[in-house]
């Protein structure tokens, strides 16, 4: 799988489909870039994916030097590899945890973005369990503890699932992700090493607007994680922004939204 190195981080990647148009894309938290396969039956057709690996997931490393990640360096990265392939503007879709690198790209090279798909994305409402790392000192030791000795926090989760102050789907997403000390040490390095990956929606919306930057977001109806009540309202204030409910999770949206895809390219070719 081809990738790129800079100051001894180094970013995967994997290339779907062969069509013309180019289309940068992001995966979820605790995914890789081959979650993306089902998208070359869907788009492959018509466009060429580059779908990386996030930082500490796949093969793709975030050297200690670099952490936390800066939009800037991202930026760079990312651009480093669009000279090198000879690409000037390209589509852009963002998965869940990649909602945040694909709205770093709409802060920092928005001229150059054709069109947005965002899939539940994470970056437009704060979510505290993927930003729990920008609370104070104390808290990240906690966590960091949790890493080695994880029976309190389990027990303190099924306590808030007792009195009903977190659904069981979030339970199970806490549990399939840190249910082993290799899962639980990633959980930790991503909120380290993401947590200055924030945005100004405002500012965001303007740009999107500014540049003419078509915008789909699918959302899952019974999606907990990235609920459509906290992120909804964020289509709404774009000039071209189209919304589009699943009855689905968030697990497998993905996989849900290239289904949709593949339906809508057969049964409307043009």
């Amino acid at each position: 799988m081809p990738f790129l190195i800079q100051d001894k981080s180094k970013l995967h990647y994997r290339v779907i489909g062969h069509g013309r148009r180019v289309m940068l894309a992001f995966h979820g938290y605790g995914q890789s870039s081959s979650y993306y396969q089902p998208m070359e039956k869907a788009l492959g057709g018509d466009y060429t994916i580059y779908a990386f690996d996030l930082f500490f997931h796949g093969h793709s490393n975030l050297h200690k030097h670099n952490m936390p990640l800066t939009k800037e360096f991202l930026s760079d990265f990312i651009e480093r590899f669009l000279e090198k392939q000879g690409i000037k503007e390209f589509s852009l879709m963002g998965f869940s945890m990649g909602g945040k690198f694909a709205l770093t790209l709409v802060e920092c090279m928005p001229q150059s973005i054709l069109e947005l798909f965002l899939i539940a994305p994470d970056g437009i409402k704060t979510s505290f369990w993927y930003n729990i790392a920008t609370y104070p000192g104390w808290l990240q030791q906690l966590f960091k503890r949790t890493v080695l000795k994880p029976e309190f926090f389990f027990k303190f989760l099924r306590m808030l699932h007792r009195y009903n102050l977190v659904h069981k789907s979030l339970l199970r997403f806490a549990h399939y992700q840190m249910d082993s000390t290799p899962k639980r040490l990633r959980v930790y390095r991503s909120w380290i090493g993401f947590r200055d990956l924030n945005f100004d929606i405002r500012k965001i919306v303007q740009l999107l607007n500014k540049y003419e930057v078509p915008v789909t977001m699918f959302l899952g109806e019974f999606d907990e994680i990235i609920s459509p009540r906290r992120v909804a309202v964020f289509v709404d204030a774009l000039d071209n922004g189209e919304l589009v409910i699943l009855k689905a999770g968030h697990s497998h949206l993905l996989q849900e939204v290239a289904e949709l895809l593949h339906t809508m390219r057969t049964t409307d070719p043009d």
